[in-house]
C-alpha cells in the first residue's frame, strides 16, 4: 500500500470500530481491506453469547469482499483501542488471509503508529492450496483416487 491508500485504510479501520458489537470483552476491533482496484471493505469483530460463533473483524472484512466478487488484495489495516501494544490478527484470521495471497498486514493504535507485516510472515508454516495441490499430485502418481 502507498502512504494514500494507507491513511485511507486506518481511516477506515478505527472508523469502523464504533460499530463493533463487544457487549463481553469490550474489545473494539476494525478492519479496512484494500482490494487491488482501490475498493476498502471493512468490518468489525462481532461477539455472540456462545464465543466460539464471534466473528472476528478481518474475518467480517474479508467475507464481505468475497461476498461482492473480490478476491485480489493489497492489504488489510487493524485497528484496536489498546495504547500500549499492537493487536495482530488471531491464528484463524492468519490462515484466513493467506488464502488470497501474500500481502500487506498492518497493525494501528489509537495515535496512528503502526507495525508492518504480511499475511505470510504472520504465518509461518502455514497451510495454503498449494498443500492440497501437492496432495493431489502425489495420489495422481501413486495411482489413488479421491474417496467419495
Amino acid at each position: 500500500m502507498n502512504q494514500e491508500e494507507l491513511e485511507k485504510c486506518i481511516d477506515a479501520a478505527q472508523n469502523s470500530q464504533q460499530y463493533a458489537h463487544c457487549p463481553y470483552s469490550h474489545f473494539r476491533i476494525g478492519a479496512a481491506l484494500l482490494t487491488t482496484c482501490g475498493k476498502i471493505f471493512t468490518g468489525v469483530n462481532v461477539e455472540n453469547s456462545s464465543y466460539g460463533l464471534t466473528i472476528c473483524a478481518e474475518r467480517t472484512a474479508y467475507t464481505k469482499a468475497v461476498s461482492e466478487g473480490y478476491k485480489s488484495f493489497k492489504g488489510i489495516v487493524v485497528a484496536s483501542d489498546l495504547k500500549d501494544r499492537f493487536i495482530t490478527p488471531c491464528g484463524a484470521c492468519r490462515q484466513f488471509g493467506v488464502e488470497f495471497g501474500d500481502f500487506e498486514v498492518v497493525c494501528v493504535k489509537p495515535d496512528r503508529t503502526t507495525f508492518k507485516s504480511s499475511t505470510h510472515k504472520l504465518l509461518p508454516g502455514l497451510f495454503s492450496q498449494e498443500d492440497l495441490i501437492a496432495k493431489a499430485q502425489q495420489d495422481e502418481k501413486e495411482g489413488k483416487t479421491p474417496q467419495n
